[in-house]
């Protein structure tokens, strides 16, 4: 039944994804890989009985309520969701679905690169070697070595948790903010606090692993900033409105902040221009799940919870 349906996938996906959407639907996908616009969007959603969309597309109410009424779910290729008003989609009986679990190790490893490339220069040292670079001495790009530092991580879910695991290998001692204090299983000795206002002062690094709601919409604002220890480092692999960019932007360019790593921005892909001409931001373009695995998997449950969906059971991912 599902090889009948028609769906339609707005951007480019791995190899392996695209043939199995061809061959278990009627799958129109958008081989140019430009994000639509909405119009566009609408328009190519004529006849379509589901949506596999991403982060890249802003699925708001205007679109959702002019959607055509053959649509009746929506898969989105991120774990994310905030791209899509839930409120709308709920209002018109559209289900929506997600893929959780299967980018935790990647953005995880991204995570662990951002703090190695912030604390240790990397951007500096590939700009000094293309530029000319003369040789050796004993204080060129002196960084901060993350052995016996103190890591505050900001939401200790899979991911949080899995960065935690790395730096522990790295010698890091280990401080956590989250809703509710972990079990000690999964604790492992990690020092819960209750409040940001306690977590900041001890964090020699910050890695933010939280999602993106009302509460944690500039959570790392300037304030927040004057909490943390002298010359921090700032790492951010979950979303990019989570931090205010001009308050880090001043930061960096004061020295009050050391480095920050940034994998996400908001309103990425037009990252703030302060960020461009800062030595000490270690930049990346939206990199955290970026591997054949996790994308390959990623797909494979965009298709999972569409067959399900299709087959009338219910999807494995369903956010609503």
């Amino acid at each position: 039944m599902s090889e009948q349906k028609k769906i339609l996938i707005t951007r480019r996906v791995p190899e392996a994804v695209t043939k199995r959407a061809l061959e278990s639907y009627r799958a129109t996908i958008n081989g140019d890989d430009n994000a639509y616009g909405n119009d566009e969007l609408l328009a190519r959603c004529a006849g379509m009985d589901g949506l596999l969309c991403t982060i890249t597309n802003q699925i708001n109410r205007d679109l959702i309520m002019a959607l055509p009424g053959s649509v009746r779910v929506i898969a989105t290729f991120s774990v994310g969701f905030e791209h899509i008003d839930l409120d709308a989609a709920n209002e018109r009986g559209i289900m929506v679905t997600n893929t959780p679990g299967v980018l935790t190790a990647a953005t995880a490893d991204i995570a662990m690169l951002l703090m190695l490339g912030a604390a240790r220069r990397a951007a500096e040292g590939a700009n000094l070697i293309a530029e000319g670079w003369t040789g050796w001495t004993p204080t060129q790009l002196m960084g901060i070595e993350i052995t016996g530092k103190r890591l505050g991580i900001v939401g200790m879910g899979d991911i949080g948790r899995a960065v935690a695991l790395r730096a522990r290998a790295f010698g890091m001692e280990i401080h956590y903010h989250n809703r509710q204090p972990l079990a000690a299983d999964l604790e492992i000795g990690a020092v819960y606090h209750e409040s940001l206002e306690s977590l900041l002062p001890v964090s020699d690094f910050l890695s933010l692993h939280c999602p993106l709601n009302d509460q944690t919409r500039h959570l790392l604002n300037a304030g927040r900033i004057t909490l943390l220890p002298d010359r921090p480092v700032v790492i951010n692999t979950a979303r990019g409105p989570v931090v205010d960019d001009g308050a880090l932007i001043a930061a960096l360019k004061s020295g009050r902040v050391a480095a920050a790593g940034l994998d996400v921005f908001e309103g990425e892909p037009n990252i703030a221009p302060g960020y461009l001409d800062c030595p000490t931001a270690f930049l990346l373009p939206h990199l955290g799940s970026a591997t054949l695995e996790t994308r390959n998997a990623m797909g494979f449950k965009a298709l999972d919870n569409l067959d399900a969906f299709f087959a009338g059971k219910e999807p494995p991912d369903r956010v609503i």
